[in-house]
C-alpha cells in the first residue's frame, strides 16, 4: 500500500505570515521606515526562518517592504514623486472600477456603503488612524467588488499596500471630525446613476489626502 507523504507545512506558514503582515502594512499598522527582523517575525508567528524569509521576499516584490543591500527590511518611506505616482495610479484604477460598478449598484450596496461611512465617523471620533484606514479601504473595496474586475482590483490593492504606512502618517495628523466629504458624493452619485459625478467624486477622494503630503 502506498502511503501519501505528509504535506509540507512551509507553504501554509509562509502564506499565513504573508497575509498577516500584508494586512498590517495595508492598514497602516506599521509606520514608514519601521524595521522588521527575520528573527522577530519568525518568533511572532511561531515558525522557522524559511517561511518568514519567503513571506518578506514576497512582500518586497509587491513594493510593501524595502530590502537594503545590508539585508535590512523595512517599510518604505516614500518621496513626493513616488506618492504622486501612486496617487495617479489610484485615480486611474479606482475611477474605472467605480464606473464599472455603477450598473450593479443596487440598494443593498448603497446601504452597506452608508453603514461603513457611519463607522468611519466613529473611528474619527476615537482618533483611530488605523481603524480609519481599514474602514476607508473597506468602503472602496465594497464598491469595487461590484465591478467584477478582479485583476484591476488586485492592482488597486497593491497600490493600497504600498501606500499603507504613508497613509498612516497622513491620517495620524489629520484633524477631521466628519467622514470624508467625497464619500457622501460617491453615494449620491450611485443613487442618481450619475457616472460623471461618480468618476469625479472617486478621483477627488483618492487623491485629495495624498496631495497634502506633497504640498
Amino acid at each position: 500500500m502506498l502511503i501519501s507523504p505528509r504535506p509540507d507545512p512551509a507553504p501554509a506558514a509562509h502564506d499565513r505570515i504573508y497575509r498577516g503582515l500584508r494586512t498590517r502594512i495595508m492598514h497602516g499598522e506599521i509606520a514608514p521606515g519601521q524595521a522588521l527582523t527575520l528573527r522577530g517575525i519568525a518568533a511572532e508567528f511561531g515558525v522557522s526562518m524559511t517561511p518568514a524569509r519567503e513571506a518578506l521576499r514576497r512582500l518586497a516584490a509587491e513594493g510593501a517592504l524595502t530590502l537594503s543591500s545590508s539585508g535590512r527590511v523595512s517599510t518604505p518611506e516614500l518621496g513626493n514623486d513616488r506618492i504622486e505616482e501612486l496617487a495617479a495610479l489610484r485615480s486611474l484604477l479606482e475611477v474605472e472600477l467605480a464606473s464599472r460598478a455603477l450598473p450593479r449598484a443596487h440598494i443593498a450596496l448603497i446601504d452597506r456603503l452608508q453603514t461603513i461611512n457611519a463607522r468611519i465617523t466613529e473611528d474619527i471620533a476615537r482618533r483611530d488612524a488605523v481603524g480609519y484606514i481599514r474602514r476607508n479601504l473597506e468602503f472602496h473595496r465594497t464598491l469595487y467588488l461590484r465591478a467584477q474586475a478582479p485583476a484591476m482590483l488586485a492592482m488597486a490593492e497593491t497600490v493600497w499596500l504600498q501606500l499603507g504606512p504613508t497613509m498612516r502618517a497622513l491620517y495620524g495628523r489629520l484633524r477631521q471630525k466628519e467622514p470624508p466629504h467625497f464619500h457622501r458624493l460617491i453615494i449620491a452619485a450611485l443613487k442618481a446613476g450619475d457616472e460623471p459625478g461618480l468618476r469625479l467624486a472617486v478621483r477627488s477622494d483618492v487623491t485629495q489626502g495624498l496631495r497634502m503630503l506633497v504640498g
